[in-house]
């Protein structure tokens, strides 16, 4: 579902420490207009937060909905691109309900990660590069289709988020202790804010 409308209120990001960040998602059972004004929102937290994904737990919901646009710049996809970066990358930015991954190949490809969550953090995270994803759109359409290059990579880290995972811990030990400090370090300042709210 493309998105034409006024621009919403972002709403708040959550980090690394946060216990919601850790739960495991609900599914989505209906498309209400608060779910899609929701996904709106969504969507431009994203955007302000110059992300190319986001996942609901990020924003303190913790609901199996995820929005993403890992477009081209100039919109050009390469001549080798993905089935699923031709048939989605044109309606983006989207909307996903209850995606997952029914199939994963055997071709790993290691590129940097980041994560709103996890801010000023990065590191080179091993995942497949080829996915099949399975997903329902807000307009109710159901799409089953390969996924490759950065799109696959983006719905692996924020289905990751649906099931309570952050990108640090998909590091090999090597890579986390070179950021363990910072990620430490963070972790103790949310829960440092967590704690002074609550109070």
């Amino acid at each position: 579902m493309v998105f034409f409308r006024k621009k919403t209120e972002a709403l708040t990001l959550r980090f690394y420490g946060d216990p919601v960040l850790r739960k495991k998602a609900k599914p989505v059972v209906a498309v209400t207009p608060e779910l899609c004004a929701f996904a709106e929102q969504m969507v431009d937290t994203m955007y302000d937060s110059r992300g190319v994904g986001l996942a609901a737990p990020q924003v303190g919901k913790s609901l199996r909905l995820i929005v993403l646009d890992t477009a081209p710049p100039k919109g050009d996809l390469p001549p080798d691109a993905s089935p699923g970066e031709i048939l989605l990358t044109p309606r983006m930015p989207l909307a996903l309900l209850n995606p997952e991954v029914i199939a994963v190949s055997k071709e790993k490809d290691v590129a940097s990660e980041g994560c709103l969550s996890v801010p000023k953090i990065f590191a080179d995270v091993e995942r497949p590069a080829f996915v099949v994803l399975r997903a329902t759109l807000l307009d109710g359409e159901k799409v089953e289709v390969e996924c490759g290059g950065l799109l696959a990579r983006c719905v692996l880290h924020e289905i990751d988020h649906l099931d309570g995972v952050l990108f640090p811990d998909r590091l090999a030990k090597a890579d986390f202790s070179e950021v363990a400090e910072e990620v430490a370090e963070l972790e103790a300042q949310t829960k440092a804010s967590l704690k002074t709210k609550k109070g």
